[in-house]
């Protein structure tokens, strides 16, 4: 037969765990809520990967509001897309002599791209039309590296042109950040 004691330590155990989930189960529900509004956002077209992409990455998904949530898409997710990219360039330039003016034409569109979203996170408390206005840039220097390299059949120009689509595919979620805090 089973005590008092240890009836009420089990229904202790059992309160204290339900009080202990609830507020990560709230915390899921609320950061769900704030990605969910970003990738309605209309310059958001692959809605599926935005959703993806922003709940696989833990700052996203474990934002308490939507200005933490677009402080981590760009610093957190595109920025370092870009980062990568523009080291990349730089190594390819360094491995092609042929290519070396591309690639090194690549790596600075790539590093400018980088700085609109460094520029972009810091103004999205302040202004987000500014921030929004530094992620449009972006989109031309992704299509400056399409038709510097994209025609080329070498292997560092192909991935260089994979990782330019990467960074199409994200860009519109940093362009949503600052278009759902108003900008």
């Amino acid at each position: 037969m089973i005590s008092s004691s240890h009836c009420f330590l089990i229904l202790s155990v059992a309160l204290l765990l339900q009080v202990l989930l609830s507020p990560v189960s709230a915390l899921t529900l609320t950061s769900t809520k704030y990605i969910n509004k970003l990738c309605q956002m209309s310059f958001v077209v692959d809605k599926p990967f935005c959703l993806q992409t922003l709940s696989a990455y833990p700052p996203a998904a474990s934002a308490t509001g939507l200005l933490p949530l677009a402080s981590a898409v760009i610093r957190g997710i595109v920025l370092p897309q870009a980062k990568k990219s523009a080291s990349f360039a730089n190594g390819a330039a360094k491995k092609e002599p042929s290519l070396k003016t591309q690639f090194h034409t690549c790596q600075e569109a790539f590093v400018s791209i980088g700085d609109s979203l460094m520029s972009a996170f810091e103004e999205l408390e302040r202004d987000p039309h500014i921030a929004t206005y530094d992620v449009m840039t972006c989109t031309d220097h992704t299509t400056k590296v399409k038709n510097l390299v994209g025609k080329n059949t070498d292997v560092a120009s192909k991935t260089l042109i994979e990782m330019t689509m990467q960074m199409e595919k994200l860009i519109p979620l940093a362009l949503a950040s600052t278009q759902v805090l108003g900008g």
